[in-house]
């Protein structure tokens, strides 16, 4: 019996190679654990904060086509956005209404962005239920969620459990599937600090769009120490081991492998061997990308994702209602 996974992605900031292998990369690998995944865009999540029209719509599809020309396989994902599915945030609703304050304003993004502020949007506040709808309406068996996310699964699952004890069972009790993390990319200038796609320096974050010379650039211009050795050691060299990561990774080689290849070398050669080979895979990337956007194959994707999620989300928002009594 095939087993379902659902898991999103929030088109906010860029898209960078940490995204790439902290996150896409694993993802990828997940397609071949699962016969059912589901990957949906968070766009109604992303508006808890004000976005830019135009910016907001032009993002989505970026992101879309950079996760199929990184190796996310339509063919065994299915791909879609929140937004066109109105069932989703009119089951929302209903569950909205059997969620407590109190579970809702536990939960850590509202309360470090709501610290300190007057105001806030209420959408800050109920998105978690907008999150569990997201999980519930489909029947996901597992969410992947690192441990700071694990809460959001573990509120899902209080919302479904309170609903079936009141009305009779119709959700399904989804599973935090506890992912291991994938590699931690750090800031090329402050590797102290995790690669961001809202961080404000251009220069310490790699774009999945930057072009070859760029990539090589910023990889060069790298913070290190002045230790002068090649060596993995992330407390006193976080700079190197951030760059053994980025090229352990995209190189397929282990830290072992580089630290050897690299012993009597110094920085420089170093730093020019990483920005080649990172620069050289995501050039590869950007070709395929640039491929799917001129294609129209975007749309396909997302026209079909689309027509079976509002299908299953129709069906449950009937059962909803019916369990309610909000039906003639």
């Amino acid at each position: 019996m095939s087993k379902r996974i659902l898991t999103g992605l929030k088109p906010t900031g860029e898209l960078t190679l940490g995204n790439y292998i902290g996150a896409i990369l694993p993802f990828i690998e997940m397609q071949k654990d699962f016969d059912d995944v589901f990957l949906f865009v968070a766009d109604l999540h992303a508006l808890t904060v004000y976005q830019d029209p135009k910016v907001l719509r032009d993002r989505i599809k970026r992101f879309v086509a950079m996760y199929v020309a990184c190796g996310v396989d339509p063919e065994k994902t299915t791909i879609y956005i929140q937004s066109e599915n109105e069932y989703i945030p009119a089951i929302s609703w209903i569950l909205e209404c059997n969620t407590y304050y109190g579970e809702a304003s536990r939960m850590i993004q509202f309360k470090e962005k709501s610290k300190g502020k007057e105001n806030f949007s209420v959408g800050l506040l109920t998105y978690p239920v907008l999150m569990a709808t997201d999980i519930l309406f489909c029947d996901a068996d597992y969410v992947p969620v690192g441990e700071d996310q694990k809460q959001h699964v573990e509120l899902t699952r209080d919302i479904a459990e309170r609903f079936n004890r009141l009305y009779g069972e119709t959700f399904k009790i989804p599973i935090p599937y506890i992912t291991e993390r994938g590699t931690k990319i750090k800031d090329l200038k402050d590797p102290t600090k995790k690669m961001s796609k809202s961080e404000e320096n251009p220069n310490g974050v790699i774009s999945m769009y930057d072009d070859k010379n760029t990539i090589i650039k910023k990889i060069k211009g790298a913070t290190t120490d002045s230790d002068m050795t090649i060596k993995f050691d992330e407390e006193k060299k976080p700079g190197i081991s951030n760059l053994l990561n980025i090229a352990s990774v995209i190189s397929g080689k282990s830290i072992e492998e580089l630290e050897k290849e690299f012993a009597d070398k110094n920085y420089g050669e170093f730093k020019s061997y990483v920005g080649e080979v990172t620069a050289n895979r995501l050039e590869e990337i950007q070709k395929k990308y640039n491929d799917i956007i001129a294609s129209g194959e975007l749309d396909r994707i997302l026209d079909k994702g689309a027509e079976k999620t509002r299908k299953l989300a129709k069906e449950k928002f009937q059962t909803v209602k019916e369990k309610v009594g909000t039906i003639r």
